[in-house]
């Protein structure tokens, strides 16, 4: 994998942020990740919101909640906690951009007492020693190229018994091969310098004081959403191309559309798994 910086991240998401607001329809969705499925679900938003649900479920948030929602986004699932459970979320990310959106969207919804949002690494936050019961993740995790580093600020800021409750991409034993560089392809479209690995990762938590209390496997029931952003590249591959001839185009901005057919194919070919995981901080 290339290594990217906390910069180089919050780059693609400030030059990338109209894509999403696009094709995800961020406005309505508040939501930039992958759609969870099930038998219920009738359109992608209802997938993408579903996907808080089944995080949320999971986790068993309790009502009044202090979060910190690590990688917030623009404010979806900080928006979903607040007007669900009556929790106080703070959100950090890395890109100024985000943060903005968010604040925008907290006035509108009228969330502003309840969801506080700002420029922040996940792994260096200024919150105090213990100020919260639940740390938030979703797809983020693999936005830190040292997981440890997680793990060790979450657990400063938990709660005895505090939890985090994650949705991220594992790599598979032919992921950790990745023979045709499809993991690298993507993760290089979208400034991921190394994805998780379980085992690695189940070590990294036993180093820090967390056991896992919940794991399930959700990559049949996010297949619509990788076939989705399959077709949106198959849509906007020439168009991107014959953009990227006539403009300049940023860095991240101008290969975005790659993303798509990578994170479909490496899903494809069994490559990664789309989990959803708690961890318990050991009181």
């Amino acid at each position: 994998m290339s290594s990217f910086t906390p910069q180089d991240i919050a780059d693609y998401y400030n030059q990338t942020l109209s894509h999403y607001r696009f094709w995800w329809k961020m406005n309505q969705s508040k939501a930039i990740h992958y759609g969870i499925w099930d038998h219920e679900t009738t359109n992608f938003q209802e997938a993408l919101f579903n996907t808080n649900r089944q995080m949320a479920a999971l986790a068993r948030v309790q009502p009044n909640s202090r979060v910190m929602d690590a990688g917030c986004g623009v404010g979806g699932a900080a928006f979903f906690l607040a007007a669900t459970f009556g929790c106080h979320v703070e959100g950090v990310s890395l890109s100024d951009k985000q943060i903005e959106l968010a604040k925008e969207f907290s006035s509108a919804l009228n969330l502003q007492h309840l969801t506080h949002f700002q420029v922040a690494d996940y792994n260096k936050t200024p919150f105090e020693n213990e100020s919260f019961d639940l740390i938030w993740a979703c797809e983020s995790l693999c936005y830190a190229e040292n997981k440890n580093a997680f793990l060790t600020e979450a657990h400063r800021l938990l709660h005895p018994n505090g939890k985090i409750v994650l949705s991220d991409y594992f790599l598979t034993p032919k992921g950790i091969a990745d023979e045709r560089r499809l993991m690298k392809r993507w993760g290089d479209t979208w400034a991921i310098s190394q994805f998780n690995e379980m085992n690695d990762f189940k070590k990294s938590l036993q180093l820090n004081g967390f056991q896992i209390v919940e794991d399930k496997d959700f990559s049949k029931q996010i297949y619509a959403s990788s076939r989705r952003m399959y077709r949106a590249y198959l849509i906007g591959a020439l168009p991107s191309m014959l953009y990227n001839l006539t403009h300049r185009t940023s860095r991240f901005a101008k290969r975005h559309y790659l993303s798509g057919k990578f994170q479909f194919l490496s899903l494809q070919q069994k490559c990664w798994e789309y989990r959803v995981v708690v961890v318990q901080k050991r009181g």
